[in-house]
């Protein structure tokens, strides 16, 4: 009897390690964790994809696609279950109006960039999440918002280095502060088109994957 007892012990400890060793898988879509004001994550390089971005760039075109699959919630939870959620325009299409901010804050964002080499940027949304009228006016959370980006020649229209999946997370105001935020013109729309410029800034500031 002491010998099992002795054994059930060490196979309790071993697993306890083993959970407490498994990451946090659930905490990359956690809605109200404290996130930087800037995130970014980007897969590791693919295997012998040797491409990088030349570094003097001028964009002549950005092709923004939201696909008509991603789901859209207009339902006023903490946290709907869905790919699009938008609050920082009235009722309408979503799909059209994520286009819309993701292609003004881009083409803001590159609108300096004066350099040799012209490119096109491809852009397929994959996530815009951000939070609604419950959330925001309660504890706050998170605008988190994924894309695909492939910059392209756009003289031969071939790629010049391999597609990115970036995820950009910026903190949602909530209560008082989103309030006060409105009143000087820091709308939700504001702060995530000016958070978005940023991103493709540094997005092709980047060399490489």
């Amino acid at each position: 009897m002491k010998t099992l007892k002795i054994i059930a012990a060490i196979g309790l400890g071993a697993l306890v390690s083993a959970c407490s060793s498994v990451p946090d898988l659930a905490s990359r879509n956690a809605p109200f964790e404290a996130t930087p004001q800037l995130a970014f994550q980007q897969p590791a390089p693919d295997a012998g994809g040797q491409m990088v971005l030349p570094q003097s760039l001028q964009v002549t075109a950005i092709n923004v696609r939201v696909p008509e699959s991603l789901k859209v919630s207009e339902a006023n939870l903490f946290y709907p279950s869905a790919d699009i959620v938008w609050r920082g325009e009235p009722i309408g299409n979503r799909h059209a109006q994520v286009q819309k901010i993701f292609e003004q804050a881009f083409l803001h964002g590159t609108k300096d960039m004066k350099g040799t080499v012209d490119v096109v940027l491809d852009v397929e949304v994959t996530r815009f999440h951000s939070v609604t009228e419950k959330t925001r006016y309660s504890i706050g959370g998170v605008h988190n918002m994924e894309f695909k980006l492939t910059v392209r020649s756009a003289e031969t229209g071939l790629p010049l280095a391999p597609t990115r999946e970036v995820e950009a997370n910026l903190r949602a105001f909530g209560g008082k502060q989103a309030i006060d935020a409105d009143r000087r013109g820091q709308t939700q729309k504001v702060r995530v088109s000016g958070y978005l410029a940023q991103v493709i800034r540094q997005e092709l500031a980047r060399p490489s994957v």
